[in-house]
């Protein structure tokens, strides 16, 4: 405030000094009547600028006063406030205080009545031990056991108990589930095998040429046997002319290039002229008429199942596949049906019909080529899809459908079904009389193989095995688990189509004579 009032001073000062040396150069340049005017002119200026400025000085003190005194009050304020909080710090601190040191009494209280009854609990466990120890001794005298001999007896008995409880209960979740389910596959199965139905051809490795007459047999062999020589050798198919009236048999395991011999073999007939460069011509026009006649039976096969989209070159192994049969069945009318069936049931669930539908027609792609490339045919079939981009669901039900890797969805799973369904049901494979017997023989085997077994049978040509068992070592519990352990054993060491069924059979008899 001092600093205030001195600068006022010196401002008022400092007019003061300006007027005076106004007044002076006035009076100096302006003419001496005119001096006393101005002088006083100049007093009465220099009176207003001390008035003005003794004015504006009250104003600036009082202004910075009234500041002054509101800086000071807020700041007694806020010191009031941060004291009354201090205050309530300070208070819910020692109450914290007081708290802690009531539960640490608790506390205390309560590990030293712990510990009281741990030492008690300690006592008595003590006792409990020694109590058992000498019952253990008396009962070991009295019944003649050690404790580990009763403990296996004891052992025996609730692992018996378990078996049976567990069986019963298995026989009844068993009983529960097939209820509810056999129902519903019964009629989705039903309703996709009645919708589908595709021919069969039987299995062969040799074709039949009729011939007009039996002179023509002469002209195919040709002089020195040239005609039949240059025949096999373009074909690579065996010609048998043998005693059998006006027909020649092509034999060979490869069906594509029988079939390129049978055409042109027949054209040769009808043309009738028979030598070596005709024999070749008519050789490269089969070729060309069969790999037409493949690209046309891929194609459709295509649009019969109604997959679009797929390459060439897999609708020309597609198309390859009508000249493949396995078991007897023909291999791309196989296919078309498995496309079916998996459509259908996949409709019935409720998942992608069209993935299925897409890998059971090329489920079986790789036997198209797996006369001329090493491996199974499910392994070459996966590296032709991957080759070829096809979508990685459908590579997978693919890769699946044999049951070599687990299937990881719905629909490889439908795939497997509708594979086994098109094998597996009357008149759609046959088998070698050689390995239908070894089969059967693999299943008596299997069977025959468990303990408590009196006679097997398998009958249903392989669709069931039949199995008597001793009544006095196997009861009605233990059937239960015999069958689910030849069924287990059945499915880990063969390979079958379809299912077999285990029935498992035991008879009791008692017989009396009268006499």
């Amino acid at each position: 405030m001092e600093a205030l009032g001195n600068y006022i001073i010196l401002v008022i000062v400092g007019f003061t000094l300006i007027a005076f040396v106004a007044g002076y150069f006035v009076r100096k340049n302006i003419a001496e009547g005119k001096i006393n005017s101005a002088e006083e002119t100049a007093k009465r200026i220099v009176e207003d600028a001390l008035k003005d400025a003794d004015s504006q000085a009250k104003e600036m003190l009082f202004n910075a006063k009234e500041e002054a005194h509101n800086t000071r009050m807020e700041v007694e304020k806020e010191n009031r406030e941060r004291r009354n909080e201090i205050q309530r710090l300070e208070k819910r601190l020692i109450q914290r205080e007081e708290n802690i040191d009531k539960r640490s009494e608790q506390i205390q209280s309560k590990e030293d009545s712990l510990n009281n009854k741990m030492n008690q609990l300690n006592n008595k466990e003590a006792k409990l031990d020694e109590m058992i120890e000498n019952e253990m001794k008396e009962l070991e005298r009295i019944s003649g056991l050690t404790f580990e001999e009763a403990k296996q007896i004891l052992l025996g008995d609730v692992e018996k108990k378990i078996r049976r409880e567990s069986a019963m209960l298995i026989k009844q979740i068993e009983g529960n589930a097939k209820d509810e389910a056999d129902k519903k596959a019964k009629e989705i199965l039903s309703y996709a095998i009645q919708k589908v139905a595709a021919d069969h051809v039987a299995e062969t490795t040799v074709s039949v040429v009729n011939l007009p007459n039996d002179e023509m047999k002469g002209r195919i062999i040709g002089r020195e046997g040239r005609n039949i020589r240059t025949l096999e050798t373009l074909t690579g198919i065996d010609l048998i002319i043998d005693d059998t009236p006006e027909a020649v048999i092509l034999s060979g395991f490869d069906p594509i290039r029988r079939e390129i011999a049978r055409v042109a073999l027949e054209k040769l007939i009808i043309d009738g002229r028979i030598h070596p460069a005709r024999i070749e011509e008519m050789v490269e026009k089969a070729k060309k008429e069969i790999d037409q006649q493949i690209k046309e039976d891929g194609e459709q096969a295509s649009f019969d199942t109604g997959i679009h989209g797929l390459h060439p070159e897999i609708i020309k192994l597609l198309g390859r596949l009508r000249f493949r049969t396995s078991y007897g069945q023909n291999v791309l009318k196989h296919s078309i049906e498995v496309a079916h069936l998996a459509s259908i049931m996949a409709h019935e669930l409720g998942v992608n019909a069209k993935v299925a539908k897409r890998a059971g027609l090329l489920h079986d792609i790789g036997k198209a080529v797996d006369h001329e490339v090493e491996g199974p045919h499910i392994e070459i079939g996966v590296d032709i899809l991957r080759r070829y981009k096809e979508s990685s669901q459908v590579i997978h039900a693919v890769e699946a459908h044999h049951g070599d890797v687990e299937a990881t969805s719905v629909e490889a799973v439908l795939v497997q079904a509708a594979d086994a369904i098109s094998a597996a049901r009357p008149g759609a494979r046959r088998e070698t009389l050689v390995s239908y017997i070894k089969r059967l023989e693999k299943l008596e085997e299997i069977a025959n193989s468990f303990d408590g077994i009196e006679k097997t049978f398998a009958i249903q040509a392989g669709r069931e095995v039949r199995i008597m068992v001793k009544p006095d070592k196997i009861d009605d519990v233990e059937m239960i688990h015999v069958a689910k352990e030849i069924a287990a054993k059945i499915q880990s060491e063969m390979d079958y189509p379809g299912q077999i069924k285990v029935n498992v059979i035991r008879e009791t008899r008692t017989i009396e004579y009268a006499k």
